[in-house]
């Protein structure tokens, strides 16, 4: 069965690639992320109704 290239080859892209450190998150916490998912679907949605 033919492969696709040789095997000496294999990983040659990524490991010429530079590293690039990742960008630390920062998350809300889950309290304060819940209600801002709150008002947007239900405070909001009521005030259309209105």
């Amino acid at each position: 069965m033919p492969s696709h290239g040789s095997i000496t080859k294999a990983g040659k892209v990524r490991s010429q690639t530079p590293k690039i450190e990742a960008k630390p998150k920062r998350s809300l916490v889950p309290r304060i992320r819940n209600r801002f998912n709150f008002e947007k679907r239900l405070v909001a949605v009521s005030q259309q109704t209105v």
